[in-house]
């Protein structure tokens, strides 16, 4: 916007900033036409101003009301419509509350008390009537919630104050009717339970015709006149003081009853001591009597078995020895045969290994003779370990080809083994 008004004020001084011998008709035209845009530009900034204020006034609307609302934990809230007339329940969380259109009320679910004061004491400014038309005072509480299930139902004619607008007349017009009916003495001692269920019956439908729930309603301290209190007073002394006189006799003649019970109980607790007394000695004999009968015969039967154990241990010893004796004689029998079979065996491998020697031998020397060269392997097998390379001309007569070798005196060796072979 400002930089608006700038543009225009600069044209302005442009369009009459240049010499007058220049300007002529032109002059004028550009006057006009710079005129033209002045206005046509103050138009718009009046326009934009305007947008502005619109804006500005929407937005200070929306801060003052604001289009969400939250509604909080152990709460509801009933938004309107004031078009369509319609109710939504709402619990934790936000709500889209829209200014002119929609209207939200937050209802408490917690239970809450009424205590009618007024009614609590006897010399307070409204005190309950007994049917003798005595003043007193009850401490009375009223426990209530809303009933949630019926709070969009009621919600146009719910007030802002429940509690003094809704219960506190229901719970005034119920407790006075009701103590009318009972005595001081009832109300006092032996009516209070009849009492509150009479107050809860007649009061609930009356609350829950108005959207409340009873939860419950407590009778505490009751405040009486001071003069019947007095009176009372006396009354319940003279009655404790009866009460105690009846208690006392009966128990006193409880305790005679008591006494001669206990004796006539001695006297049965004696004699039937002394009767079981005399029962255990017979039995004790009795039974002493039998265990002698079955305790000889056992001892007879323990000697007959200790007799019967040591012939029958001697019997074992003698067997045992027996045993002992044939079996070592078998033991030697089975050594001896044992070592005979071991000489008779190493006898027969000898033997045998010298007759497989001997066939061997003549085997190898009938191999020698028929293949001497067989010689000259063997020794290269024997060398072959010790001697990488054996370089030796083959002889020219068939000779040991080691014998350049061994030296001269391998001829007389090979010659002795032809001769063998012949």
């Amino acid at each position: 916007m400002l930089q608006r008004l700038k543009n225009l004020i600069h044209s302005i001084r442009e369009a009459y900033a240049g010499p007058a011998a220049e300007l002529g008709g032109a002059a004028a035209s550009a006057a006009r036409n710079g005129a033209a845009r002045a206005a046509s530009r103050i138009a718009g900034a009046k326009g934009a101003l305007l947008a502005l204020g619109a804006l500005g006034a929407a937005g200070y609307l929306v801060y003052s009301h604001p289009p969400m609302q939250s509604v909080g934990r152990g709460e509801v809230g009933v938004r309107a419509n004031r078009l369509t007339g319609e109710l939504t329940e709402w619990r934790d969380g936000s709500v889209l509350v829209i200014p002119g259109l929609h209207d939200l009320r937050l209802y408490s679910l917690r239970d809450q008390s009424y205590r009618p004061s007024q009614a609590s004491r006897a010399d307070g400014p409204a005190p309950l009537q007994s049917v003798e038309g005595l003043s007193l005072g009850v401490d009375l509480t009223v426990r209530y919630a809303l009933d949630a299930a019926k709070v969009a139902a009621v919600s146009k004619s719910l007030p802002d104050n429940i509690g003094g607008e809704i219960v506190e007349p229901a719970v005034q017009g119920v407790i006075y009717k009701t103590f009318a009916r009972y005595t001081v003495r009832e109300i006092f001692s032996t009516k209070r339970a009849e009492i509150l269920q009479a107050i809860e019956s007649e009061l609930k439908p009356k609350l829950a015709a108005d959207g409340v729930a009873l939860k419950s309603v407590h009778m505490g301290k009751i405040d009486l006149p001071a003069d019947y209190r007095r009176g009372m007073d006396a009354l319940l002394a003279e009655e404790l003081a009866t009460e105690k006189m009846r208690y006392t006799l009966e128990l006193k003649e409880k305790r005679v009853k008591e006494i001669g019970l206990e004796g006539e109980a001695d006297k049965v607790r004696r004699e039937k001591a002394a009767e079981a007394s005399g029962r255990e000695q017979i039995i004790a004999a009795k039974s002493q009597e039998e265990a002698m009968k079955h305790v000889l015969p056992f001892k007879q039967r323990q000697i007959e078995q200790r007799q019967l154990e040591a012939e029958a241990e001697k019997v074992a010893r003698i067997r045992s020895a027996e045993g002992s004796a044939q079996a070592r004689r078998i033991e030697a029998n089975g050594e001896a045969d044992a070592r005979q079979k071991l000489a008779e065996a190493e006898v027969f491998r000898l033997e045998r290994v010298g007759k497989a020697n001997a066939e061997q031998m003549a085997r190898e020397g009938a191999l020698v003779t028929s293949h001497p060269l067989l010689i000259q392997k063997a020794l290269a097998d024997k060398l072959s370990d010790k001697v990488q390379v054996i370089i030796a001309p083959a002889p020219t007569d068939g000779s040991f080809i080691a014998g350049g070798l061994l030296g001269a005196s391998a001829k007389p060796v090979v010659q002795s083994a032809r001769a063998e072979g012949r």
